[in-house]
């Protein structure tokens, strides 16, 4: 079927096992989609549901958790196929951060084939990374883990056939039309271009998740000198950046 005979995407409610509710609002990655999405978590949230316990917003979709034992899921599933799905409001605006990376070397130990891949230097590479303001669109897989849109197309890169068991902790990196901040040390199929001192996940810090869905990053490059002054004063628990005012 051609493109522009594909039916329109309808958002669907889907039940998973007994403590969940799906909430589809699209198909792709799309900064629309995922500012509906952002804009039905805020407005469920406002509602203070009885039993609602959890909301997760990713790229496309909204994941309600509920506690079966203080609300019927029936009733949840039809209290939200009332909403208006196609217009659930305004999605709140996203902070802004800009954030400190080492580039290369020990830091990103693919930034040279990521470059000799796509017939550039590795500053090229470097100043097309640094250039966008990216969209977050989601935090999960483990805690902190960033999934950034706004990638430069000519830095797309399809993911590691043979992904690593072990990446470090702050890798910046890029896998298909993807960019990340990892939390953690993390096996990873995407390409690591560098490492920032900053720690997305610290339980130790109040709040210990520092970036959210609808924030907007923007990156910095240092050097390995500064890289290790910050990464000190990061293991103590500052969060070495803050939003900047709107």
């Amino acid at each position: 079927m051609s493109e522009s005979l594909r039916e329109p995407f309808r958002p669907r409610i889907v039940p998973v096992g007994d403590g969940a509710i799906l909430i589809e609002l699209g198909e792709t990655i799309d900064p629309a989609i995922n500012a509906l999405v952002l804009a039905l978590d805020a407005r469920i949230r406002a509602m203070a549901l009885e039993g609602v316990v959890e909301l997760v917003p990713t790229y496309r979709s909204l994941l309600v958790h509920y506690d079966p034992e203080r609300v019927d899921g029936r009733a949840l599933l039809a209290r939200l196929s009332s909403l208006d799905l196609d217009h659930p409001g305004s999605p709140p605006e996203g902070r802004l951060w800009t954030v400190p990376v080492a580039y290369g070397g020990p830091f990103g130990i693919d930034l040279e084939a990521v470059a000799a891949r796509h017939g550039l230097s590795a500053e090229d590479v470097v100043r097309l990374h640094t250039a966008p303001t990216y969209r977050v669109y989601m935090v999960g897989f483990v805690p902190g883990f960033t999934y950034l849109g706004g990638l430069d197309p000519r830095l797309h890169t399809p993911r590691l056939d043979d992904p690593r068991p072990r990446t470090p902790a702050g890798s910046v990196s890029i896998g298909g039309i993807q960019a990340g901040i990892a939390s953690l040390e993390i096996p990873s199929g995407w390409h690591l271009l560098g490492r920032t001192p900053v720690r997305t996940f610290d339980p130790e810090r109040t709040p210990p998740l520092l970036l959210e869905p609808g924030d907007r990053v923007r990156f910095v490059p240092i050097d390995p000198a500064t890289f290790a002054e910050l990464d000190r004063r990061a293991a103590a628990h500052d969060p070495l950046i803050a939003p900047e005012p709107a």
